[in-house]
C-alpha cells in the first residue's frame, strides 16, 4: 500500500463517532476531515462488526470536498454507508484549504490511489478562480482537481441522468436516458493561458525527441493587449477514449454518436475522427452490426441540434469541453442538475472514479453556515456512492454489495415518487411559483426519508 502523511490520508474502518455498549467512543471524522476521540495511531487496527452490516473485503478510496457538498458527503457516510457497511475506507481529505495546505499534493496521492484500490468516490470540490483564491488566501489558483485526477487516470467520464417518473423533463421527447460520455483527458482542463499584455507575436513550437528540426508556427501577431491559449491530447488517450466509449455503448447495446468540430479544426478534431473510425472498423463494427447499433461521426452544432430531436436511449461521445458542457444540459432536459451519474472509467477496465456531477452548492453553504436548513438535492451524491460501492462488488464479486447499492437506488427513487423531495425537485414538479414549504423537505430529513425505504428493503 501507497504511504501518506497521516495528515490528509487516512483509513477508516469504523464507523462515524458511535458508542458501544459499554459507552466508549468509536473513530469519527469532523467536518474538517479530523479524528473525533481517538489517535489516528490506531486507526488501521480498529475494526466493528455488526450482524446487519454487508462484508466488503477491499477498501474504497473517499476523496472529501467543499462546502454544502462536504455537509451532504459526512451524512451520507453517516446514514447509508457505516451502518449497513464494514467496509475499509482510504480517506483523503480534497477540501480546497487542505489542497492549498499541502501544494495540490493530496490530489495527486488520491489519485493514485484509485489506481491502487481501483475504487474512488469523490465530493464535490471547489475549483478556484481568482476570487476564490482571495477568500481563502490561497498560495496560487490550483488547478481543478477533477481535471487533475482524469490527466492522472486518464479515463472517459459517462454522465447518465437518473430517470424518476414524477420529475418532467424540460425536453419532454427524451423518453429514455443519453449518456455523455466526456473524455477526461487534456485540451482546456491542461492547456497553458495567458494574458498578452501588449503588441507581440505568440509562436507555438514543436520540438522532436529525435533531435531533427523543430517546427514553429506563428499563431497570431498582436497589436494591442490579448489573451492566447495552447492545449494538446495524445494518440494513446484518444484511442483509450474511442475503445472505452465503442466498448460502454456495446454494452448497453446503444448507438454511439463521436462529435467533433474537424471542418474548423481539422488536424486536432481530426484525429479524433480518424482515431474512432479506425477502432470501430479494426475491432467493433462485426460487434456492433451483430447487436443492431451503429457508429456515427456528427459535427457537434449537428449533433446538438440531433440530440434535442430526438427520443434519448443512445451514448454521445463528447471532447473533453463539449462533454462538460453538454452533460449539464442532458442533465437539466431531464428534469435536474441534481439527477446525474457521474463515473470516469480507466482505460484498464477495472478502475472507476464515481462523483457527483454538480458543483459544492455554495449558495445553500452560506446560508448553512448562518445556521438555516437548506434543501440541498442529495441524490447525485448518493449515487456517486452507489455506483463507486457497486463496481467495488464487482470487481469483487460481492452479490451482496451489489444488491444493497441497487436497493439503495430504488429507495432514492421510490422516495422522490412517493411526494418526499428537495425544493429543486418540487419546482421542477410544481413551478418555481406554486411551490409551497409544505411539497419539499430539507436535506437531512430526506435522506431520512430514503433511509426508512432501504431499511424496509434490507429487512425484507
Amino acid at each position: 500500500m501507497v504511504k501518506h502523511e497521516v495528515l490528509y490520508h487516512v483509513v477508516v474502518t469504523a464507523s462515524l463517532l458511535q458508542e458501544d455498549s459499554i459507552g466508549n467512543e468509536h473513530v469519527g471524522l469532523d467536518l474538517a476531515g479530523d479524528f473525533v476521540g481517538i489517535s489516528p495511531l490506531f486507526i488501521s487496527t480498529l475494526s466493528f462488526s455488526s450482524v446487519k452490516k454487508i462484508a466488503v473485503a477491499n477498501p474504497i478510496v473517499d476523496l472529501d470536498g467543499d462546502e454544502m457538498t462536504r455537509v451532504i458527503w459526512d451524512q451520507i457516510k453517516a446514514k447509508f454507508v457505516h451502518p449497513n457497511l464494514d467496509l475499509k475506507i482510504e480517506y483523503f481529505d480534497l477540501g480546497l484549504p487542505h489542497r492549498d495546505q499541502t501544494n495540490d499534493q493530496v490530489t495527486i496521492d488520491a489519485a493514485h490511489a484509485i489506481k491502487e484500490f481501483n475504487v474512488g468516490i469523490k465530493c464535490a470540490t471547489i475549483t478556484p478562480d481568482e476570487e476564490r483564491v482571495k477568500e481563502f488566501k490561497l498560495k496560487q489558483m490550483w488547478k481543478s482537481p477533477n481535471g487533475t485526477i482524469r490527466n492522472i487516470l486518464n479515463g472517459t467520464v459517462f454522465r447518465e441522468p437518473i430517470v424518476i417518473s414524477n420529475v418532467p423533463r424540460l425536453v419532454p421527447g427524451w423518453k429514455k436516458p443519453i449518456v455523455v460520455g466526456r473524455h477526461a483527458f487534456g485540451d482546456q482542463y491542461k492547456c497553458t493561458d495567458f494574458v498578452a499584455p501588449g503588441p507581440g507575436k505568440f509562436n507555438m513550437t514543436f520540438t522532436p525527441a529525435d533531435g531533427s528540426k523543430p517546427q514553429s508556427w506563428e499563431v497570431y501577431d498582436y497589436q494591442g493587449a490579448g489573451v492566447g491559449l495552447a492545449m494538446y491530447n495524445t494518440d494513446e488517450s484518444i484511442y483509450a477514449f474511442a475503445h472505452s466509449c465503442l466498448a460502454f455503448a456495446l454494452t448497453k447495446k446503444q448507438d454511439l454518436y463521436l462529435s467533433t468540430k474537424n471542418t474548423i479544426l481539422k488536424k486536432y478534431d481530426g484525429r479524433f475522427k480518424d482515431i474512432f473510425e479506425e477502432v470501430y472498423q479494426s475491432e467493433y463494427k462485426s460487434k456492433y452490426d451483430a447487436a443492431g447499433i451503429s457508429y456515427t461521426h456528427r459535427l457537434i452544432d449537428d449533433m446538438v441540434a440531433q440530440a434535442l430531436k430526438s427520443d434519448g436511449g443512445f451514448v454521445w461521445a463528447c471532447k473533453n469541453y463539449d462533454g462538460d458542457v453538454q452533460s449539464d444540459i442532458v442533465a437539466q432536459g431531464y428534469g435536474s442538475l441534481g439527477l446525474m451519474t457521474s463515473v470516469l472509467l480507466a482505460p484498464d477496465g477495472k478502475t472507476v472514479e464515481a462523483e457527483a456531477a454538480h458543483g459544492t452548492v455554495t449558495r445553500h453553504w452560506r446560508e448553512y453556515q448562518k445556521g438555516k436548513a437548506t434543501s440541498t438535492n442529495p441524490i447525485a451524491s448518493m449515487y456517486a456512492w452507489t455506483r463507486g460501492l457497486a463496481h467495488r462488488g464487482k470487481l469483487d464479486g460481492n452479490q451482496e454489495l451489489i444488491q444493497f447499492t441497487h436497493d439503495w437506488e430504488a429507495a432514492v427513487i421510490e422516495t422522490v415518487e412517493a411526494g418526499h423531495m428537495t425544493k429543486d425537485l418540487a419546482i421542477c414538479v410544481h413551478g418555481t411559483s406554486n411551490v409551497t414549504p409544505d411539497q419539499y423537505l430539507t436535506t437531512e430529513p430526506f435522506m431520512d426519508e430514503v433511509v426508512k425505504v432501504l431499511n424496509a428493503k434490507r429487512n425484507h
